[in-house]
């Protein structure tokens, strides 16, 4: 059933753009800073800690939060007190960094921007960017300190604490614009932001959109969350003529049905209705894509849905599903900016949101073990 959307994408394609996309049977020769991504950069801090210091901080053992006035002090104490491992986060950066684990090499294929302080934090996600072999940009100011969240574990349980401070500073003038800068967005054939991001720099988010419509590239988005959907809803539109890809989960599609007036609740309805709004490239239908959790993928393209099962995982074997939809999001990325099927690029995203749910955190073992067919 999957093999007939790649064929229609690949048709589509190559009767516009014969020189851009090889034939099935190869994939395109990936150079550094071909995969762009922009958003809110978090240094993730996790340590494994003990009921009085959720207690003290008023923390569920399973929750998200963002961080109040309360929470200033926990995260000094939680590197002062316990045994702290450091991740570079955020959920683009995250997606970014689980597509150059796909890819392994060459390194930098995947470029990222974001906000942070200068500051001991901020010195730490830099290195730990490097690390990851994704080329971090980030806009370096000294107002806000370096954005970061807290994973607070208790046996099974993880109560993340996050503090966006820098990441909500991120400024187009003082970095996007930078011609230094702009020659790496121009560099890219892929382009990727999360949601969370409409709420902090609309205009850089338009400025990336348009140039990747105007140039036949591709500009991916996701939905993030259900806030997203309905309080952010004229940004989140102000976008959406320019989105190629547009990534979700069953709870963010539903919300953003009610939020457009779709009048259904039906996860294949909404991908057909989405993927169906106005759009500016007229030469790239739109993909929508939307995760069920356990339940199958659903994907729009081409007036044709399809579903993926995902893979099977005993439940006693799942560690922490929180890293799970970035994962998807950078599996599906490695094999798309390689300008791979469809198929193989949601077979990718459910491999990759498989190993990082086995996990504490959004962490991977140094190789992935996943064989993509060529043809």
């Amino acid at each position: 059933m999957a093999s007939g959307e790649p064929k229609a994408k690949k048709q589509k394609l190559s009767e516009e753009e014969k020189t851009e996309y090889p034939s099935k049977k190869t994939s395109a020769k990936l150079s550094p800073n071909s995969l762009f991504g922009m958003g809110n950069p978090l240094l993730d801090i996790s340590a494994v800690v003990d009921k009085d210091f959720l207690d003290k901080y008023t923390l569920k053992p399973n929750d998200q939060i963002l961080a109040e006035d309360k929470h200033k002090a926990l995260f000094e104490e939680l590197v002062k007190k316990f045994k702290v491992e450091y991740h570079a986060g955020g959920a683009t950066q995250n997606s970014i960094k689980i597509a150059q684990w796909m890819i392994q090499e060459p390194h930098n294929v995947g470029t990222f921007f974001g906000c942070i302080g200068k500051d001991k934090f901020g010195g730490i996600l830099k290195q730990k960017s490097e690390e990851a072999h994704i080329d971090a940009r980030y806009y370096e100011q000294d107002e806000e300190p370096t954005g970061t969240c807290a994973a607070c574990i208790t046996g099974d349980n993880r109560s993340l604490v996050a503090n966006l401070a820098a990441a909500n500073c991120y400024k187009k003038d003082k970095h996007l614009d930078l011609e230094e800068n702009w020659k790496l967005v121009e560099k890219a054939k892929v382009y990727y932001i999360a949601g969370f991001f409409l709420t902090v720099s609309l205009e850089s988010i338009l400025k990336v959109a348009k140039n990747a419509s105007e140039n036949n590239k591709l500009f991916c988005l996701n939905l993030s969350a259900p806030f997203i959907c309905q309080f952010f809803k004229d940004n989140l539109m102000q976008v959406m003529p320019y989105v190629d890809v547009l990534f979700g989960n069953e709870t963010e599609a539903v919300e953003f049905a009610e939020a457009q007036d779709f009048e259904t609740k039906d996860i294949k309805e909404i991908a057909k209705k989405a993927q169906a709004l106005p759009k500016d490239n007229t030469k790239r239908q739109r993909i929508v894509v939307f995760t069920q959790g356990k339940d199958d993928t659903v994907m729009a393209m081409s007036d044709k849905i399809e579903t993926f099962p995902v893979l099977k995982i005993d439940p006693k074997d799942i560690v922490d599903t929180n890293g799970a939809g970035d994962a998807f999001v950078g599996g599906f990325l490695s094999e798309l900016v390689q300008e791979k099927p469809l198929d193989q690029c949601v077979k990718a995203a459910h491999y990759a949101a498989n190993v990082i749910i086995r996990r504490a955190g959004c962490t991977f073992p140094e190789k992935p073990d996943f064989n993509c067919p060529s043809a």
